[in-house]
């Protein structure tokens, strides 16, 4: 029974990662206001696939908390961050891909005195969406990290998973710290390329643990 639900986690870490990489591949590069609202359909589509993504994430995270032990003091450490996280990722993804453009949307005939009024909101918005990308970035660094040390103190799953998941920690944050990640979407991309290498690469582990 342990078996199968590990088994099922990692398909659902491994369809979350799909998912992301769906949402990465949709995400238009950001603009002004005659920009965005050109893009608010897939603005929309891409951030609702980033909100499903989280309910897959959450059972797939808490499959791997299982594997490495819920009495283990990093393993339980890294899920409750990874939810926080998880929380985060979706109040960003609801932030600027449904609050946003069905803000925007109202304003689509407006005159150019109102939409210069609006201005101000729409960095307003940017700014609380980037609170919650440090969040979310924080969290998803620090469970990478604990989850990789459960691994190495408890022998559960292999070792080179765990080194991996210590350098893409690592090499996530001080892309995202450096401005390098949130300054454009290129680098956003690579940002979430090296966490979503390793949540896929633990989805595969755990499916082929469980035959």
């Amino acid at each position: 029974m342990k078996t199968q639900f590990e088994k099922n986690a990692g398909i659902a870490l491994v369809l979350c990662t799909v998912l992301i990489v769906l949402m990465m591949v949709l995400h238009p590069a950001g603009g002004g206001f005659e920009h965005l609202l050109k893009m608010t359909g897939i603005l929309i589509v891409s951030h609702v696939i980033a909100i499903l993504s989280v309910p897959f994430a959450s059972v797939g995270f808490w499959g791997l908390t299982r594997r490495l032990g819920v009495d283990n003091f990093f393993s339980i450490s890294a899920f409750a961050i990874m939810l926080f996280g998880l929380v985060a990722v979706m109040i960003a993804a609801a932030t600027n891909g449904l609050v946003l453009p069905v803000f925007i949307e109202k304003y689509r005939d407006a005159p150019v005195e109102v939409i210069e009024s609006i201005k101000p909101f729409l960095r307003y918005n940017t700014a609380v969406n980037r609170a919650f990308d440090y969040v979310y970035t924080g969290a998803f660094c620090l469970s990478m990290l604990f989850w990789s040390i459960a691994i190495l103190r408890t022998k559960k799953m292999a070792a080179w998973l765990a080194y991996l998941g210590i350098g893409l920690a690592i090499v996530a944050a001080v892309l995202f710290i450096s401005g390098i990640a949130s300054a454009n979407l290129q680098g956003f991309r690579l940002f979430i390329s090296s966490i979503v290498l390793w949540i896929a690469l633990v989805g595969v582990v755990l499916m082929r643990s469980a035959e």
